[in-house]
Parts: structure tokens; C-alpha cells; sequence
């Protein structure tokens, strides 16, 4: 009898080895696509994304990182994850302003908003309810199935690329950019003739003379993207993007279907690579910057002064025109500005400015690369 009892208790529990291993083997593969061309950083992010669930999960979820186009046009990613066409996307927010203005909210606003930067902006969406807000956004305003996470830092963004000097605002009015989101928006009313195209476009209507200027990135993303073969005039900052955060878009049922750990090794890895890709993004974009000036003799210039102030000022016209008629984007701005108005003030208290002991050592803040190295100190 106890011979008995002994082999029937190893026969189950080699039934559920087998069992358990035959789970473990099992692997989910998930198909996204982003919104970027193939050779951007801004795709590697993604692939870099795709490593970190591979490695996490110990290879049993893994995502195919697909490039713009490759299963559906770049733009058209939102709608295909809603459908399920693919798993999910890798983009940003501003892009859907077609469907409602208050998506571009959640991609890192104008002005920070309210001068916030990175950090201060995933504590809204992580410790102020901003995160909520964007799940409610595409799946009850919008009724998309859709859920959402920060992933992408691709700021702060340069002003842009232009073709002719940019001395003041003025010099904007009649000019043909590419700008997207609610950018276009506020550009618009500085008196550009705005153009919406996707990243991938904008060379070959730069050389055809569709445009005048373009708005991509700034350092390594414009020089991979090659704008220098059109444009000889880089200026930065912007105004528009100094906080700019890409997401990472899961279609509602495909979440709903991982497991709990499944989940967590997504929501990990999008900070990972949210982290990684900040510090990695910094030195890139320096020996770019190098390169753009050194060996392709880009001429790199501080934005004009009143070209920031008119920015935001614009931006605030927009906030207060589109607050009046869409209460969804007041919510989400209100949200924000409160948010601001705790952090904002307080790191401005604790952090020293940057640019103090940055001027000490490498001179004024006003300078700009040029082929001998950085632009001396003013005196």
C-alpha cells in the first residue's frame, strides 16, 4: 500500500513538472509597431524595450519592435492597436490631436507645462493621477481600446531646421514647416504655413521644396534623419518640446490577457528603458551635435529670444481658446497647472540653476558650437 501511495505521489508530481515546464516553454509574442523609421534612436528605444521584456521574462514574452509602415502607415498605429490589426504601438500622444486636441496633454505640452520638466512631469502622471486621466482619455472620450505608458524622453527638442537666418519672429510669417500636433497650432499663429507629415517624409519635401523648415528632434535624431543635406541652419532651444515623452500603446483585451507578472514586466521594462534612454540619449546627442557642426558645417544658433516668449505666449492663448470648449482638455490642463504650481516652485528652491555652475566651467550659456569647439564665455 505504501508502495503504492509512494509511486502514485511521484507520478503526480511529475505530472505537474511536465505541466509546469510545458508552461514555461510556452512563449507570447507580441506585435507592435512604432510610428519611426527603422534607423532612428527613437526606434531603438523601442527595440531596447522589447530587450528588457525579453530578458525579464526569461524569454517567455517577447515583442516584435516593427518599424513605421511595416504592417500599417506611421500614423495610423492608434486605430490599428484599438483593432487589434497589431498588439500595440510605440509613438506619442500629439499625434492623435486630429481626434481630439487634448491628446497632445499627454505627450509633454508646451512650456513643460507650467515649467516642469521629465521628472516633474512622470510625477504627475505616476503620483498626480495623470496616468488615470490618459487611460480615461482613449478608452471614454475617445472609445478606443487602448491602454498607455510613458516610455520615450525625445526631448528637450531643438527649435528646428531652416533654410534662411531666423533673426525674430517675424521672420516666421509665410514660411512652409513641418510641425505636428498642437505645435502646428501655436506656429500658426506666429504666422507660419504649417505642414503635417510624418518623420520619415520630411527629407525627400525638404529637397523637393514643399517646405521651408522642419521641426524633427535635434541632435542625433535630425542628423540620422539627415537634414543637414537641406537645411545649414540648426536653431535651439524650443519652447515647444522641452519636455516631450513618447508612449507605448497596448491594446486593451491583449492586456487583459497577460498574466499579473506579465503586466509588471511591461509597465518595469517601459521605465527601464525610460531611464537608460535618457542617459544614453544625453551623449549621443553631444557627439552629434560635434558632428553636425564639425564635419558638415551646420551653423547652430541660439533661438532668437522673442521667438521662446512669443511661443508661450501663444501656447497660452490656445490653452485658454481650447479650455472654453473642451472640457476634457480643461480637465487635463487644470490637473497639470496644479500639479505645477506644488513642484515647480519647490525645485526651484532646491536645485541651483543649471546654468550656474555650467557657465563656470564651460563658459556662457549664450554660446553656441562652432567648428573650434564651444563658443567662448562673454565678458
Amino acid at each position: 500500500m505504501r508502495r503504492k501511495l509512494i509511486g502514485s505521489a511521484l507520478v503526480a508530481a511529475l505530472a505537474a513538472a511536465l505541466a509546469s515546464g510545458g508552461a514555461a516553454a510556452q512563449t507570447k509574442t507580441l506585435k507592435m509597431q512604432s510610428t519611426w523609421p527603422a534607423s532612428l534612436t527613437l526606434q531603438d528605444n523601442f527595440r531596447y524595450f522589447a530587450d528588457r521584456v525579453d530578458k525579464l521574462s526569461g524569454g517567455t514574452l517577447k515583442v516584435e519592435a516593427l518599424a513605421a509602415g511595416q504592417v500599417v502607415p506611421a500614423f495610423e498605429i492608434l486605430d490599428a492597436t484599438s483593432k487589434k490589426v497589431i498588439d500595440g504601438g510605440h509613438g506619442v500622444a500629439y499625434y492623435w490631436v486630429g481626434k481630439n486636441k487634448a491628446a497632445a496633454l499627454f505627450s509633454g505640452p508646451i512650456g513643460g507645462p507650467f515649467g516642469m520638466d521629465h521628472v516633474d512631469y512622470l510625477g504627475w502622471l505616476w503620483e498626480g493621477g495623470g496616468l488615470d486621466m490618459w487611460h480615461d482619455f482613449y478608452q471614454n472620450t475617445l472609445k478606443l481600446n487602448v491602454i498607455a505608458f510613458p516610455i520615450l524622453p525625445s526631448s528637450p527638442q531643438a527649435l528646428g531646421w531652416f533654410k534662411k537666418e531666423i533673426k525674430s519672429v517675424a521672420d516666421f510669417k509665410g514660411l512652409k514647416c513641418r510641425q505636428t500636433g498642437l505645435n502646428a497650432d501655436v506656429y500658426a499663429k506666429l504666422g507660419m504655413a504649417v505642414v503635417n507629415m510624418p518623420g520619415g517624409e520630411i527629407l525627400p519635401s525638404a529637397q523637393r521644396g514643399v517646405i521651408d523648415c522642419a521641426e524633427w528632434v535635434g541632435g542625433i535624431e535630425d542628423l540620422r534623419l539627415g537634414l543637414h543635406q537641406v537645411f545649414k541652419y540648426h536653431y535651439t532651444p524650443g519652447m515647444h518640446e522641452n519636455n516631450s515623452i513618447g508612449e507605448l500603446i497596448i491594446n486593451t483585451e491583449v492586456w487583459k490577457g497577460l498574466t499579473p507578472q506579465q503586466q509588471e514586466w511591461i509597465k518595469s521594462a517601459t521605465k527601464d528603458t525610460f531611464l537608460s534612454f535618457s542617459a544614453k540619449w544625453q551623449k549621443q546627442n553631444a557627439d552629434a551635435i560635434d558632428e553636425l557642426v564639425k564635419k558638415h558645417g551646420v551653423q547652430i544658433r541660439r533661438t532668437p529670444a522673442d521667438v521662446l516668449t512669443a511661443t508661450l505666449k501663444a501656447w497660452d492663448e490656445l490653452v485658454k481658446e481650447e479650455s472654453e470648449k473642451n472640457p476634457v482638455f480643461k480637465k487635463v490642463i487644470d490637473s497639470q497647472r496644479e500639479y505645477a504650481s506644488r513642484v515647480v516652485p519647490a525645485k526651484r528652491y532646491m536645485f541651483p540653476p543649471y546654468s550656474f555652475a555650467a557657465n563656470h566651467y564651460w563658459g556662457s550659456e549664450t554660446g553656441v558650437p562652432t567648428k573650434k569647439g564651444a563658443a567662448p564665455a562673454k565678458k
